[in-house]
Formats: C-alpha cells, structure tokens, sequence
C-alpha cells in the first residue's frame, strides 16, 4: 500500500522557449505557481505541481525551461533570458526525464513545427518513455484540424489544448492520467488497487486522506529561503537536498519561481522553497523580477518557518534589515542564517558575529546560525531548530494556566503607575495559535507603558518554553466604566 508521502507518478512537460509550457503547468494545477510572461526563456528551474481532480487520482506535472537542444545533443544559444544558463537548463530538463514516467513535448500550433520540434522529438523518443504531443495555442476545434497537420510529421498523436484559454486542457489531463495510470510498475499497480480498496471501504487505509500519518499530524515541515539576491540560497537547498536541484550561478537573479524540493530530514520529509532574490523596490523595474518578489514573499507567508540567509562578507544591508522589520511586523516565524562563515578569517569573526546580533537586537527571539552551504557547516542543525520553532508557533495554553502565571507574574513586578494610577489586570487568555497571541483584559490599556509588555511577554516566554517563536500580545481595556 501506498506510504505517507509516496511519491506521485510524473509527467514531463518540455519543449522549446516560448511555447507555453508554464502556462499549461499552471492550467494543469489550478494555480499560478509558475511566472509566465511573452518573454521567451523566464523559466530556468524546473517546477513540480499535484494535479488534482475530485476523486480522481492525483500526478505530479513538471515544467521545465526552453530546450535548445543542437545537433550533437548540446545546448545551441538561446534566447536573452537563457543566456548563459543553455547548458544548465538542458541538465534540469534531463532530470526531469529521468524521474517521470511519462514525457510531453509541447509545441507551438501557430509557429508549426521548427527544426528544434524535430530534434527534442527525437531525443525524448530515445529514452523509451510513452511520450505525448500536446500542440498548444489552438484556441478552439475550429483550428484544430488545420493547425494539426502539419505535426503529423513528428510520428506522434497529437493533443490540440489552449493553455492560456482553457481550450481541451481537461481532455488533455485525463488523457495524462490514463497514460501514467498505464505507465506505473507493477508493485505501484498493485498500491494503486488497494489505495481503490481502501476507498470502498473493504481495507483499512493506514494514512489519512490528506497523506499524514497519525504520529506526524503537523505534516512535512515547510521552509521557505528567503534573502538579498546572490547570498546563497540555491546553494544551500541543492547540499540539503544532497544534490543539483537548482541551478546555481554567479549570476545575481538566477532563481525566478519560487520553487519546492522536498529533503529527507532524518527520516521524516521536509520541504524547502528556494525563492528568487529580494532587492529594494526601488530597484526592481523589471516585471518578472517584480513577480519574483512578489512570490518570495508569498512562499514566506506560506512557509511554518522561513529561513532569511545573510551574507558574512558583506555583513547586514540596508536590505538586509528592511526584510528583518517585514518579518518581525508580520510576526513570521523566521531564523537567520548567516551563510559564507567559512570565507571569514578566524582572527575577524568574533566581530563579525558581534555585528550582526547587533542587527537582530530588536527581535532576539530569533535565531541566529553562522554556516556555510560550500562547508556544509552547521547544516545539521537547521530543520530541527525549524520543527522547535513550528512547535512553538502551535501552542496552546489553558485559560487557568495561563491566569496563575499571570498572578505570579505581577506580584514579582507590578505594574507602573501612569498618570496617577496603576492599571489594573483582571486575566489574560490565548486568543489564537501560530503564532501565539496572548490578550490581557485590564481596566486602561493606555496605562500599560510599551516598556512593561516587554516584560509581559519576556515572563510568558520564560515560563511556557516559547523560546523562539514570534508571540504577540495585545491589552484591551474592560470594566472602564465601573474603574472611572
């Protein structure tokens, strides 16, 4: 039977620049994961995405960037946006392929078949794969017979679709998922029929429907890699995934979509989303770049706990702290990790790290690791710091509890008096998890200097554990009228 966290069967899409294999992948996952502009060459990384439809089974999809696959199975130059990137992107394409079970060449109705068709034909057709010709940019069944003809040719059936208008895309998503239901081994076959099993109601499915298992009821732990462009992050993702998931440059912006690897942590799943480089707004004037940021900062905001990587040689920028601020307002649990320790002299580095807890002074909660992703230093210690942090974000706290500690709490420090009076504090109680937020009921909340909720909140930290997740605590004034 199917384990937790099994993986999905995978179908493929590749093709050449510019022939709408993003926007498929998007239409194809209900969502827009994948940045799609008319720009050819914005995708680099490959992308993988569940493609979900009621009750029927679930695939994996992968998008892959433009091929520009030349005659002796090199990568030719490509467009600007691929630049440089030819070979690396061509290396991710044949991962992909060597990990799905079924591959889709995806072509352009509009342009007809290139040269470059012909030869990715030919390439995918000698991996021995089932492989299918899905033709996109036919916008309805009134072009499809006059756009198809020409893709005879290629010696494959081909699927006319509209990814940007919905056209037979549901066709062509049942038609993946019989291929790949066809396509699976036979020991998956047999997990497949008690998975349908399990369903009817004739066996007991060990895992929940929603994949997590009754120990582990949080599910994977998710961390999104967030930072200035260039201090790391793919480098970082590629050693925890123990290999070369993401493409890695010199290059400032190589990383565009926010993108999701999944890493075994000591036995128990864990997913890290590598995101595009985050620079100041003022500085982004390109739209994709725009887009990019844009889904860091959504993929943060998803994440149980991002991880900010700052760069040791060029120690904590204005852009640094500008991404600190937006974490700590949004009270998003994060921890920093400060990335390239190893190109720090020893003689220097008690300074170094003097700099930057200076930097995380306002929020000292947050944790603070010095690695190195080439070194591989202080790697080890990262997801379980995360989970603690998660574990923290989900705790709850009884009402009596809390209201005890609170007693103990005010009788070692009372509360100063302002403006002639002491406000008064009848309880306290948890209003909501992740993060903690705690509510005191007091007779003026305008009495309770900032000064005295730092303490509040330092005594509710020490007494329940919550060492370093964000906590946040409100006072709301109650029976004023019967004080005054």
């Amino acid at each position: 039977m199917r384990l937790p966290f099994a993986p999905l069967p995978r179908a493929a899409l590749l093709g050449r620049p510019n022939v709408g294999k993003s926007t498929l992948f998007n239409r194809l996952i209900r969502s827009n994961r994948a940045i799609t502009h008319d720009r050819p060459g914005i995708t680099r990384d490959r992308l993988e995405g569940v493609v979900r439809s009621g009750r029927a089974d679930a695939f994996l999809v992968v998008d892959t960037g433009g091929l520009t696959l030349g005659g002796g199975g090199r990568a030719e130059p490509g467009p600007e946006g691929l630049r440089g990137f030819e070979e690396a992107v061509l290396e991710q394409a044949r991962q992909a392929v060597a990990e799905a079970a079924l591959l889709c060449l995806v072509v352009d109705a509009r342009e007809g078949v290139t040269p470059l068709d012909e030869r990715l034909a030919a390439f995918l057709r000698k991996t021995a794969k089932p492989l299918l010709l899905v033709v996109n940019k036919v916008d309805g069944p009134e072009q499809a017979d006059l756009l198809l003809a020409d893709f005879h040719g290629l010696g494959l059936e081909p699927v006319p679709c509209s990814a940007a208008h919905g056209y037979n895309v549901r066709f062509l998503e049942d038609a993946l998922r019989r291929l790949l239901h066809g396509a699976l081994p036979a020991a998956d076959r047999e997990e497949e029929l008690a998975d349908d099993a399990c369903r009817a109601g004739t066996l007991e499915d060990p895992s929940p429907a929603d994949g997590l298992s009754p120990a582990d009821e949080e599910g994977p732990l998710r961390l999104a890699v967030l930072g200035r462009p260039n201090t790391g992050k793919s480098s970082l993702v590629n050693v925890m995934a123990g290999r070369e998931r993401m493409i890695v440059s010199d290059a400032p912006g190589t990383t565009r979509d926010s993108v999701d690897v999944v890493v075994d942590g000591n036995g128990r799943p864990c997913t890290f989303v590598d995101t595009a480089g985050i620079r100041r707004p003022a500085r982004v004037t390109d739209t994709v770049e725009r887009y990019s940021v844009n889904s860091s900062l959504k993929s943060s905001s998803k994440a149980d706990v991002s991880l900010l990587l700052l760069d040791a040689v060029e120690g904590v920028t204005q852009q640094d702290k500008r991404l600190m601020d937006l974490m700590h307002e949004r009270k998003a649990p994060f921890m920093a990790l400060v990335n390239k320790w190893d190109l720090i002299p020893g003689a220097e580095r008690k300074e170094v790290e003097k700099s930057f807890r200076q930097a995380l002074q306002f929020c000292p909660h947050v944790p603070l690791l010095f690695i190195s992703a080439l070194k591989g230093r202080n790697l080890h210690r990262i997801i379980p710091l995360a989970g603690e942090i998660r574990r923290e974000c989900g705790l709850r706290i009884g009402t009596g509890i809390l209201n005890r500690t609170l007693g103990q709490v005010l009788e070692r420090h009372q509360p100063p008096l302002v403006r002639r009076g002491r406000p008064k504090f009848y309880y306290l109680t948890q209003a909501e998890s992740r993060p903690p937020t705690f509510v005191f009921f007091v007779s003026d909340a305008d009495r309770v200097l900032p000064s005295y909720g730092r303490y509040l909140e330092r005594a509710l930290r020490d007494c329940f554990g919550i060492a370093h997740a964000p906590v946040r605590v409100h006072f709301r004034s109650s029976h004023a009228a019967k004080d005054r």
